[in-house]
């Protein structure tokens, strides 16, 4: 879909946008982190999407066959690529890479086999540098994986991996002289690479992956091995034909004794020729719902042999003769891995929901309908409460996702620095928080974007509403970086822990409700403190059902694991509404903690946080009832309340969405451009079709025309 201007703003957008009661630009800082954040992001979708050769290529795109699709994406990746370096070159970014370069050239020049040790290079420099990087990943995850990215390439790159997760493992996982070499290699685009973990058999469950890779001490080398066919690696981003490089988890043998999944950078085809590498059987494994231009592949290992020194070190090595070394620090890669994760929250649900929420907001603006009053005009379908109730929790969502988003990544980053002084304190607590919200927000993004596309009628199914590729990029999302039911079991363990823990010992401050919630009962009061402390009683209830379950089956004999499976219904739930209890009181913590908000401002969140805690209270009652303050009496004062939100927002509607400052390449819409000139763009968008491109199409002369005579 073109970018293209229109000329005049559609008059009813325009007057929505007069009518609201707030500074659009005030609510766009405080999401970002202040006003430099936002200048800062504009800057960086400037420089990449004033690129003539990155455009987008319009509807044409949308009829390309599937390897034209791969070839267009490759061509604009290496430009994005190009582009991304120049990015690091004009904002200064080169520091770190520079002392991993020096630091490869220097292993270059002496032995290689020297890259499983851990001098050289200090400590303190390369976790400097890690922090410095890890915040250029957020940065360029919003380039490669968030809505930036899907401006350039809709459906998916075929280089994401290697930044988003190549790099950032071996930052976490290699010795510093491992991180010296392949970093350097990686971020100069010397290699391309993707992680190779889940397999055609096993995806969530690592401990079960069937790949093996046992060390033969005289040759020092390691022997990689796909001994079944549901041991070949599937779904890895980029491995089908666009990487030269991966690191794949598999099973260490070492002395014929298996010590688990370890990681091994292997090289899968020719840097020259690009032809595979001999042992391995690699290819792509079709097509999918969305992220076609992905290129995931599948990947076998016949017997492939790489050097000892192949092998990431950091948190265990393997010596010479075979002997195995477990570092006392392996915990310490634990936060790297979260990295996806937590990236995820902003990156894709948060963004893609923004994105959708704007689409169908504005369009609900433009778009009337119907005859609410005989004899008046169309209303404009955002005056029907229906549509209201759609679009107005999805939007009070979002901005709840960006804020606890913000807090996921504050905390991430105290958490990272305090591994590398070996403190793991703070390490489960952010573990279960980046389980859950990862879950929570992924799922909650899905089913609102489905449910905008619906609010915008038929034309809400056109490819170029762009609906299909932000719903497609968003339910991925659900299923990658850990299955969200099994997310919400991790969180879940996490709870119960500390619930066993309430009475003996201080807990983290985000399940510090656990000591209190079940043991109040007070009468219910239309507030936003009551509603916050029903969704903490509505969380400890669940854990406590879910933890004396387990501790009844336990008692009768069942064994721990039936147990836990006996109830794992419930630990779902106890760790979807500690979820949502955290989301809630982060956004009130925004609201109430932020004291230079207007108070024009401090009201519009206010009904937002609102809304947001009533329409769950609402979709959860029967929870509420059982576990919180809520009685049934109480139900329809909600139900009035929740109306009123609605009514209250509407002013104001367009002018948040707004805020979310999403330009129109990002947002690829012919429905939710910012002139709202909805039909001429469905109109042109239509006419970009190949088959309108001539009048008869050679289909009628060759089967129509003479299936209709032989009729006659």
């Amino acid at each position: 879909m073109t970018s293209k201007s229109y000329g005049k703003v559609n008059e009813d957008l325009d007057k929505e946008r007069k009518t609201c009661t707030f500074n659009t630009s005030e609510l766009t800082y405080l999401i970002e982190g202040g006003e430099e954040k936002t200048k800062e992001r504009r800057e960086l979708e400037n420089f990449f999407l004033s690129d003539p050769e990155l455009k987008d290529i319009g509807a044409a795109g949308e009829y390309s066959s599937h390897v034209e699709k791969y070839q267009e994406a490759i061509r604009k990746s290496c430009i994005l690529f190009k582009k991304i370096q120049d990015w690091q070159s004009y904002k200064n970014c080169g520091s770190s890479v520079d002392m991993y370069q020096s630091q490869s050239s220097n292993n270059v020049e002496n032995n290689n086999s020297k890259l499983v040790s851990n001098d050289s290079v200090t400590e303190n420099e390369l976790a400097k540098n890690k922090h410095y990087m890890l915040n250029i990943y957020l940065e360029y995850r919003s380039i490669l994986g968030g809505t930036l990215g899907s401006a350039i390439m809709k459906d998916g790159m075929p280089f994401v991996v290697h930044y988003v997760m190549f790099i950032p493992a071996l930052v976490g996982q290699g010795t510093l002289q491992q991180q010296a070499y392949w970093i350097s290699r990686a971020w100069n685009c010397e290699i391309i690479c993707t992680y190779a973990q889940t397999e055609l058999g096993h995806g969530t469950f690592i401990r079960g992956l069937e790949t093996t890779s046992t060390y033969d001490p005289a040759t020092e080398e390691f022997v990689l091995h796909s001994p079944t066919l549901t041991s070949y690696k599937w779904w890895p981003g980029g491995l089908g034909h666009t990487a030269n490089y991966a690191l794949v988890m598999a099973q260490l043998y070492t002395n014929g004794v298996c010590h688990g999944i370890h990681p091994f950078v292997v090289q899968l085809r020719d840097e020259e020729t690009h032809m595979p590498m001999p042992g391995i059987k690699i290819g792509e494994i079709g097509a999918k719902l969305g992220m076609n231009g992905t290129n995931n592949g599948y990947l076998g290992f016949d017997h492939v042999r790489i050097p000892r020194d192949q092998m990431l070190m950091k948190n265990a090595q393997v010596l010479k003769d075979g002997t195995y070394q477990k570092s006392p620090g392996d915990k310490l890669a634990y936060g790297t891995m979260i990295f996806v994760r937590v990236a995820v929250v902003k990156g894709v649900a948060a963004s893609y929901l923004a994105k959708a929420v704007t689409i169908a907001t504005r369009y609900s603006a433009v778009r009337r309908q119907s005859e609410m009053k005989p004899g008046e005009r169309e209303p404009q379908i955002l005056d029907y409460r229906t549509q209201q109730y759609k679009l107005f929790p999805a939007i009070a969502t979002s901005i709840a996702m960006f804020f606890s988003a913000k807090w996921l990544w504050d905390i991430y980053n105290t958490v990272t620095h305090e591994l590398d002084e070996g403190r793991l304190e703070q390490l489960p607590e952010l573990h279960a928080m980046a389980c859950c919200l990862k879950a929570v927000c992924t799922a909650d993004a899905a089913v609102a974007i489905e449910e905008c596309r619906r609010a915008c009628g038929g034309h809400g199914y056109m490819t170029c509403s762009n609906f299909p590729a932000t719903y497609g990029m968003v339910t991925a999302a659900e299923t990658y970086e850990g299955e969200n039911t099994v997310l919400y079991l991790q969180t879940a363990r996490y709870l119960v822990k500390c619930w066993h823990l309430t009475r003996s010992t201080e807990l983290p401050a985000t399940v510090q409700y656990l000591r209190k919630a079940t043991s109040r009962r007070r009468p219910w009061i239309n507030s936003l403190h009551c509603l916050a402390e029903a969704f903490e009683q509505v969380a400890a209830g669940l854990v406590e059902v879910s933890a004396s379950k387990i501790d009844i089956f336990s008692k009768k004999g069942m064994a721990p694991e039936d147990a836990w499976n006996s109830a794992a219904i419930q630990l779902v739930e106890s760790a979807e509404a500690h979820c949502r209890s955290f989301k809630l009181n982060t956004f009130i913590n925004v609201i109430e903690t932020n004291r230079d908000l207007s108070p024009e401002l401090r009201k519009v969140l206010t009904q937002l946080c609102e809304l947001y805690a009533v329409y769950w209270v609402l979709k959860k009652v029967g929870n509420f009832l059982m576990y919180s303050n809520l009685r049934k009496e109480d139900v329809k004062s909600l139900q009035d309340w929740q109306d009123a939100l609605l009514v209250a927002i509407r002013p104001n509607a367009v002018g948040i969405v707004d805020s979310f400052d999403i330009r129109d390449e990002i947002l690829g819409s012919a429905l939710g451009a910012w002139d709202g000139n909805v039909y001429q763009r469905l109109f042109d968008a239509a006419n970009e079709s190949p088959l309108n491109q001539k009048p008869v199409d050679d289909s009628f002369h060759k089967y129509m025309k003479p299936f209709l005579k032989s009729n006659l």
